[in-house]
């Protein structure tokens, strides 16, 4: 997409990324790799909601760029793989099948799911047919936070059916993990997110601190 002077400036951005990484460019860009650039991601990725959060309008347009960045970044590298090579423009295609593909009460016949936890269910289950899964609970990622992860986990489970009773220990005083558990489940049937409001409370508690210790100098 051009913008009013004619330009397309994601094309600029491929080509920045190109020259940075090209002989004659920036040392430090041309020996990265996938693995290097990983806790990158990560970070931006934080910042990213940490502007959300914030309600920072001007720092959620530029944790985005440097979101963005990291796609390209990735994909400038991916493009030099001797064996599997991809770019930029493969990375964007295979986007456009997958978001058509899991979309079909949008783009093809099939009906609508009704509502966003139908819509939820049917998109879980066209992952775990197209990527011949063998678990819904297949693809959650193992770098989440714990906090997060098991609200992953108790969103498909409910998606799925499989939200039973909590497990046995729950109600254990002595045993923490069962009880966090129990506590993100909760998050999880009023709708919340659980990460999300230990944060806000977290931040909240930080502020109320960082009075304190002031206030005491």
């Amino acid at each position: 997409m051009t913008d009013a002077a004619g330009r397309d400036p994601l094309r600029e951005l491929v080509a920045v990324m190109d020259r940075l990484r090209s002989p004659g460019g920036c040392p430090w860009d041309a020996v990265q790799t996938h693995e290097s650039l990983a806790p990158y991601a990560l970070e931006e990725a934080h910042e990213l909601v940490e502007a959300i959060e914030a309600g920072d309008r001007a720092g959620l347009r530029e944790e985005l760029g440097d979101v963005l960045l990291q796609v390209v970044f990735h994909a400038r590298v991916a493009a030099e793989d001797v064996d599997d090579p991809f770019d930029v423009d493969d990375v964007a295609r295979d986007l456009v099948a997958k978001l058509v593909r899991r979309h079909p009460h949008v783009f093809a016949d099939a009906a609508a799911p009704g509502d966003e936890a139908g819509q939820h269910a049917a998109w879980d289950r066209i992952k775990k047919a197209e990527k011949a899964r063998e678990s819904v609970f297949d693809g959650i990622p193992a770098t989440l936070g714990a906090l997060a992860r098991a609200q992953k986990v108790a969103g498909r489970a409910g998606r799925a059916g499989l939200a039973g009773a909590p497990p046995a220990d729950a109600t254990d005083a002595t045993d923490l993990g069962a009880r966090l558990l129990a506590t993100v489940r909760e998050a999880q049937q009023a709708g919340l997110d659980a990460e999300g409001e230990l944060r806000r409370a977290s931040a909240a508690w930080e502020r109320e601190l960082r009075d304190r210790e002031a206030s005491a100098h």
